[in-house]
Order: structure tokens, then C-alpha cells, then sequence
């Protein structure tokens, strides 16, 4: 017998199987991680195939050493994804097989958690009749004590105790197996189902019929507080009825708390969580629940749609429109364009829901559609117990600055916060940048810090009274006097989380602030204690960047500021209006979700720009209509493709070089493939951000008529990416999340 075996490295020259020999009595099976001789080294490797013949001589084969783990990690169905995922994002497949199964998992670096518990072997009067016996032994009977209730961990108990109870034989040692609960699961808390609104028991009814009948893909579009979870939880209890599994993402680990509370509550022990927030161990077992099949119906981030379970029946992708889905490493695998396979191959029921779909998702839903491409939209246009939309008010910040306010805060924006405390009601104040300046410059000459790393200024952080590098996370001491011409005058310019939490304790002492942003979440499950601490009524305000702008269910907020509608709104991105729309639209909607009435306040500079007038109106058709018609016009994805291979390297020149060279290749392989009369637009210049942690960067971009042969130009693309010179590394991005 032999075995194909995809070893455990990435490289261009590797991607390829390598045939070894199976050892008699060896079991060994497809999926498997085995461990075997590769050079002078033991490497690991996944089993793809095995095989009774070889094209090789048997005496020039090694044999297989032993396998890493008695069971496959690689299921059947999730090999044949790696090698869909191989094709369609030009990655090596041992970078797919990666995204199978935990990190740790690879290397030997996490195992099964061992634990040493007291048991009492000793029961009724036997019991009595030792506790008699040993009057004189006070510790040994704490510890007998202390096991009437069940078994305890032996490192909770006295450890001489422990020995002597074990010698007289009243006490047995066991060893066996303990779980790692993330803290999201600790709750066993069950809650009851709510009685569904008209809308949303025909969503259901709907979906359910595509379940029972092989599957279908759907874009559930639904206003704010609409319902949309509790149609996925009723979905998923249909498929668990039916003895079949669920999957259900989460474009943030911020959300991932909320929605695991949800789904544990409904279904208890088989939900499961995974996500990268949990530690080595918890991801490890969790990934042994889903793979065992004691968990059915798994939660989390954009690599939970590689979780090993079977006979998926639901595969839902929450918040469908958010950029998160798109790894921006390779592979360059889109979360959503994953769970669409994944659903084709076990005929299951996708469902991308969205108050604010993306542009291009929407348009799968709209007539015209080829049927491979279509998704079925089903729409809830109400809010649960029929709750109005929040009042959405619009504020020009040019009339307060000419009436000289100079504050963060609009005059109204304050009022209505006063108000909303002074009720006992609770307010969210979004603004999507951290730290708490912007930027520093000097009054008297210009000069702005920038990174000397990155071609970026720095943001001032008070917290720590440092300036930092969002891209590199360089840090420097701010400025006393300018470093150009000596001058005083530093000033601090613009605003951010740590500015607007700052303004907050100052205009409203009575207040109680927390804050949310990429500094405040960076320990293990800082974004569940933030929530959990905010939902409880410790805090009465929070300030957040888009981590709070979806998805979250707060009943005692009655009031959303949004502080700069503007930051988004002027990105360099063509898709800069839509997420504008996104954006605005998600966090209005954290407002009155309950029986408070919610308003919200948006702070703009332009306050008559189509993207904020039609997100406040919360009127996605006319965004929609609005902005689908300038992008046809404008030629932008989704009517065509934009392809890019970004360069990067320590010696500009080289880095400039070989972009304009792969501009020629790239120019010439249109002209000998007929491809030139489908390119739109080829060009190679400096990147928009033109270093970035002491890398000097280049961009050769490429837009495509949909009717080009994208297979080809993507391939042709990415191979000269990987033959990029000596001192440049260069990546090819698809229709990235960001131009910069």
C-alpha cells in the first residue's frame, strides 16, 4: 500500500504529493497527519490518497514513520474543499489543509488535558465506621468531607492528606480527560423561544422547505431589530430535528459572545464556539466536539467555516456585507465564497443576512441572474413588536464650528446625551478611528509627525502618552518642540476613541465610560467582559469604533452618536459611500431596540451627501439603486474586476523595477491571449500608502470586463507574483478589502 502525502511545508516547489511506503500493520487513512522522513528531516504531512500501485520503484520509497493522530483530521468533504480552494484561490494546498484544523494542532503543540481527581471509595456505613476511626486525622476528614459532594481536582485537596487516605483505601485516584470551556459556553443558562412576528415565521417557513428539499442560497435582508437571528436559531433547530448540523459566522470576535450566548441558550451542549480569541487548548477541544460529533452547531469568526462537522444542514453568514470574511493573507479565501461550496456539497440551506447587504450581494438577488450565480431574497421590513426605526438627526458641523463650538459635541448631540442619562437610559458614541489625536503637527511650520516606517502620521495615544503607528505599531515620545524648526507650538489635531471617552468624563462627571477599540480588546475575552459589563448597567456610555457598530443587542440604549459620519465617507476606496451607508446604518440601528424609543444623532461636515441622507432614512433599495448605477458608470466592481499585485521590499528602486517589468509581461500576455479588448485599465504606480514598516511598496493594477477569461490572467498574475527577484515580495489581492 502506498500513500500520497502533501508534506507539511509551504513552497512553490513542494506543492506536490510525495509517495511513501505504508509499513505492514500500519493503519493509516485519508485525512490522516502522519509523520515522515522528508530529507534529512521527520516532517509531518497529510494522507490525500493511498493506493495499491506507484508509477515509483518501491526500493527508492521511504516509508511512512507513524501517524500524529489515530484519527483523520482532514474529513473527506474538507479535503475535497482544500483542493477547490488550491484552484480557485492560487494558493499551495498544504496552505488549505492548514485552515482544516487548529494551528496547534500541527507540530504536536496542544494535546488532550489530563486531570488527577479524588474520588471517595468508600460509601454508607463503611464510610462511618472510618470517619470513626480516624478522629485523630482532622485533615484526612476535610478531604473526606470535601468528596461527599463528587469528585475533586487532587490539586484542590491536601496533598499528605490525599496520600494517606489513598493508602487506607477510602480514596481513589482517577485520571481522565478535561474539558477546556471557553468562557462564551461557561453560562448554562436556557432561555425559552419568543413567539415569532408574521415576518419572520414565514423567513422560516420558507428556508425550512429549501432545507427538506436539498438545500438553496438565500440573502435574508432585514431592517435593524428585525429578527434575523431568531429565524437562523429556528432554521437551525429545524436541521438539528432532521438529525443534521449547522454553521453559523460571525464577522467579528466582538459578536461572537452575544451570538454563542444566544445559540447555547436554545441549544445548549451542541453549540460550540471557534474562533482565534480562544486559547490553544480551548480551540483544541472544541475542534474534538465538532469533530466527535457532540457538537452540532458551531459558532465564530471566518475560519469556523472549516469546521469538521458532517451532514451540514445550515450554513448561515451573519452580517454578510462586512470586509472581515476576506482573508487578507494567503490563502486570499473569501468566507462567504467558502460557505457557498460548502453548502453545494452537502445540499445545505446558506443564508447571508444583512440589514445593509453588499452592493454585489444584492445584485445576486436581483432578476437577470444566471441561475449558479442567483441568491433568493427574503426580506423582513419590520422591526419586532412592530418597534419604530430610531429618529435619525442629521447635525452640520459647519454651523456649530461658525457658531464657535469648537467641541467634539454638537450642541444637540449634548443635549441628547444629558437627556439620555439624566432618564437612566444608556448611549453608544461611535467614531471608526482609535487612539485620542489624530495626528500632531506644529502651528508654526506644518511639520506633522509621520512614521519614519510607514507613510503615515502617527496617532497620539494619552493612555500611555505616546505617538503610535497603527500599520507598524512603532512608538515614539510626543514632541516637545518641533523636531523641524525648534519651535512650541505643537498642537494635537482630530479625534478618536480615547478623545471622544475623554470629552465624555469631562461634559458628564456622572457618567460611566467604556471604551472599545483595538487597545481595550487585546487580552483574552476583553470584548465579552466589555459587553457583559455595559449590558449589566455598569457603564452607562460606550464609546467604540466599528466593533460596536453591528449586530449587538442592547435593550437600555436609547441613544447613538455618531460622532464623524465623515472619516469613512472620504477614504480613497471606491467602495468608501458603501461602507459610509454600512456603517451608519448598523449603528443607528443599536438604538431602540427594546421598549425605549431610540434616537440617534449623526455629526457630519457634509451633511447633504447621498450616503448619510439615505442611511439616516435607513432606505437601503435607494442607496442601492443610487450607488449600483454609479458603479456601472464608473466601471468598478461588481461589473468588473479589479486585480492587483502589490510589491514590496527594502530598496526602492528594486521594488519600482520589477513592477514595471511585470507590467510589460502582464501587457504582453493580453496582446497574445486577445485579452487587451476586455482590460479597462494596466498600470504600475507607487502604492497609495508608499512604505509601510520600512518596505518601500508598488502596485501593478489590473481592471477586467466580467467576460474575460479571469482564470487565466489570475494564474498568469500570480505566477509572476511567485517569481518575484531576489529582495521584493509581492502578493497578489483580488478585488481586496482596501486599495491603499
Amino acid at each position: 500500500m502506498y500513500a500520497q502525502v502533501i508534506v507539511d511545508l509551504s513552497a512553490e516547489a513542494l506543492d506536490r504529493v510525495f509517495s511513501y511506503v505504508v509499513p505492514e500493520g500500519m493503519d493509516v487513512v485519508p485525512g490522516q497527519l502522519v509523520a515522515v522522513p522528508f530529507g534529512p528531516r521527520t516532517r509531518e504531512g497529510f494522507v490525500v490518497s493511498l493506493s495499491d500501485t506507484c508509477d515509483v520503484p518501491p526500493e527508492k520509497l521511504k516509508p511512512l514513520l507513524r501517524p500524529v493522530r489515530q484519527e483523520p483530521v482532514v474529513m473527506p468533504d474538507l479535503m475535497e474543499l482544500a483542493e477547490w480552494m488550491h484552484v480557485r484561490y492560487l494558493c499551495n494546498l498544504v496552505d488549505a489543509l492548514r485552515l482544516m484544523l487548529p494551528a496547534e494542532m500541527r507540530g504536536g503543540r496542544v494535546h488532550e488535558k489530563m486531570l488527577r481527581r479524588a474520588h471517595l471509595a468508600l460509601s454508607g456505613q463503611a464510610l462511618e465506621d472510618f470517619i470513626e476511626k480516624n478522629r485523630r486525622a482532622p485533615k484526612q476528614l476535610e478531604t473526606i468531607e470535601a468528596l461527599r459532594g463528587g469528585d475533586v481536582e487532587t490539586a484542590r485537596l491536601d496533598a499528605a492528606a490525599l496520600r494517606a487516605l489513598e493508602k487506607k483505601g477510602a480514596v481513589e485516584i482517577l485520571t481522565g480527560e478535561a474539558r477546556r470551556m471557553p468562557l462564551a459556553l461557561a453560562d448554562g443558562t436556557r432561555t425559552r423561544d419568543p413567539e415569532p412576528m408574521p415576518e419572520q415565521r414565514a423567513a422560516v417557513e420558507k428556508l425550512t422547505a429549501a432545507l427538506k428539499s436539498g438545500g438553496g442560497r438565500f440573502l435574508l435582508h432585514g431592517v435593524t431589530g428585525s429578527g434575523k437571528t431568531e429565524v437562523y436559531i429556528r432554521l437551525i433547530r429545524q436541521a438539528l430535528e432532521l438529525g443534521r448540523t449547522a454553521i453559523v459566522l460571525v464577522p467579528e470576535i466582538a459578536l461572537t459572545p452575544q451570538m454563542v450566548a444566544w445559540l447555547h441558550g436554545r441549544f445548549g451542549g451542541d453549540a460550540a464556539v471557534l474562533h482565534s480569541a480562544l486559547s490553544a487548548g480551548e480551540r483544541f477541544d472544541e475542534w474534538r466536539r465538532i469533530r466527535s460529533g457532540e457538537a452540532r452547531v458551531v459558532i465564530g469568526a471566518r475560519s469556523a467555516i472549516f469546521a469538521p462537522l458532517q451532514d451540514i444542514g445550515v450554513i448561515v453568514v451573519d452580517e454578510e456585507h462586512e470586509t472581515t470574511y476576506q482573508s487578507d493573507r494567503r490563502p486570499r479565501y473569501d468566507a462567504r465564497e467558502v460557505a457557498w461550496k460548502r453548502a453545494a456539497q452537502h445540499g445545505a440551506v446558506l443564508v447571508l443576512g444583512s440589514a445593509t447587504p453588499s452592493v454585489s450581494t444584492y445584485m445576486r438577488a436581483m432578476p437577470g441572474v444566471r441561475p449558479e450565480n442567483r441568491l433568493e431574497l427574503v426580506e423582513l421590513r419590520q422591526r419586532v413588536k412592530g418597534r419604530p426605526l430610531p429618529e435619525v438627526e442629521i447635525v452640520d458641523m459647519r454651523g456649530e464650528f461658525e457658531r464657535g463650538n469648537r467641541s467634539i459635541f454638537s450642541a444637540r448631540l449634548s443635549a441628547q446625551l444629558r437627556s439620555c442619562l439624566d432618564e437612566g437610559h444608556q448611549a453608544m458614541l461611535f467614531i471608526n478611528r482609535r487612539g485620542h489625536s489624530t495626528f500632531v503637527s506644529c502651528r508654526a511650520c506644518g511639520y506633522v509627525v509621520r512614521c519614519d516606517q510607514c507613510d503615515v502620521t502617527m496617532t497620539w495615544h494619552q493612555a500611555e502618552n505616546a505617538l503610535r503607528c497603527h500599520y507598524c505599531g512603532k512608538t515614539l515620545p510626543p514632541p516637545k518642540v518641533c523636531p523641524q524648526c525648534g519651535s512650541g507650538y505643537i498642537k494635537y489635531f482630530g479625534a478618536g476613541t480615547q478623545k471622544v471617552q475623554e470629552e465624555v468624563r469631562r461634559l458628564f462627571p456622572d457618567a460611566r465610560v467604556l471604551r472599545m477599540d483595538v487597545d481595550t480588546t487585546r487580552e483574552k475575552d476583553a470584548h465579552a467582559r466589555i459587553l457583559g459589563r455595559f449590558r449589566s448597567g455598569e457603564a452607562n456610555v460606550l464609546v467604540g469604533t466599528q466593533m460596536i457598530a453591528k449586530g449587538l443587542d442592547f435593550p437600555n440604549v436609547a441613544l447613538v452618536g455618531v460622532v464623524a459620519a465623515d472619516l469613512s465617507l472620504n477614504l480613497p476606496d471606491y467602495r468608501s459611500v458603501e461602507r459610509t451607508f454600512q456603517l451608519i446604518t448598523q449603528v443607528a440601528g443599536r438604538a431602540g431596540r427594546a421598549d425605549v424609543p431610540g434616537r440617534v444623532v449623526v455629526q457630519t461636515y457634509d451633511p447633504d451627501h447621498y450616503g448619510i441622507r439615505l442611511a439616516a432614512a435607513q432606505d437601503y433599495r435607494a442607496f442601492y439603486t443610487r450607488e449600483s448605477a454609479y458603479r456601472r458608470q464608473a466601471m468598478y466592481p461588481p461589473f468588473t474586476v479589479i486585480a492587483r499585485i502589490v510589491y514590496s521590499g527594502r530598496e526602492a528602486e528594486r521594488v519600482r523595477a520589477a513592477a514595471q517589468a511585470d507590467e510589460a509581461r502582464i501587457s504582453a500576455f493580453l496582446d497574445r491571449t486577445g485579452a487587451r479588448a476586455d482590460a479597462i485599465q494596466l498600470a504600475a504606480t507607487e502604492a497609495p500608502i508608499r512604505q509601510i514598516r520600512g518596505e518601500y511598496r508598488w502596485q501593478l493594477l489590473l481592471k477586467l470586463y466580467f467576460k474575460a477569461d479571469l482564470d487565466a490572467v489570475e494564474a498568469r498574475m500570480q505566477a509572476l507574483a511567485d517569481a518575484a527577484p531576489e529582495g521584493v515580495r509581492a502578493e497578489l489581492e483580488v478585488n481586496p478589502n482596501n486599495l491603499f
